[in-house]
């Protein structure tokens, strides 16, 4: 039997954000689950658990890649938990495993993932984010995204 694979889209953003910056990652997942894409991320909390719960409401599928060996360690709304024990290691796997990088504002280890994804020639869309980051496409809003999105397609 012969399937089509999906698109992999992975998210990248704080693991301790703003609360007003929570339904803009949730808007990023569902559009994402809109897409028949699937969500790849971090799988914690902030950003990524927000996401994730978005892709689960539009009934997409997310698979979280943790830092730690823990699997139970995974918010509640990821499918597939690959615990790593890698710490910040992990980041490369994250945007390695995407076919594109969607990044939400975050610090030092979301810039990581950024710089990493440049350098693997991943497309990256800065969602709220990363408007100053060189090869970078900004976006304002979900609806910004999921037409860049679609253009990727």
């Amino acid at each position: 039997m012969v399937t089509t694979k999906k698109i992999q889209i992975s998210v990248v953003g704080s693991s301790e954000p703003d609360n007003e910056l929570l339904p803009v990652a949730r808007e990023v997942g569902r559009v994402i689950a809109a897409q028949g894409a699937v969500l790849i991320c971090g799988g914690l909390g902030g950003m990524m658990e927000a996401a994730a719960r978005g892709a689960k409401e539009n009934g997409g599928l997310t698979v979280g890649i943790l830092p730690n060996y823990d699997k139970h360690s995974a918010n509640p709304f990821t499918d597939v938990t690959i615990p790593t024990g890698l710490g910040h290691a992990r980041n490369i796997l994250v945007v390695a495993s995407g076919d594109i990088v969607v990044a939400l504002p975050g610090s030092h280890g979301t810039g990581s993932e950024v710089a990493i994804a440049l350098k693997l020639g991943k497309p990256v869309i800065g969602v709220r984010a990363w408007r100053d980051t060189g090869g970078v496409k900004y976006v304002d809003s979900a609806e910004e995204l999921e037409r860049e999105l679609l253009l990727c397609f």
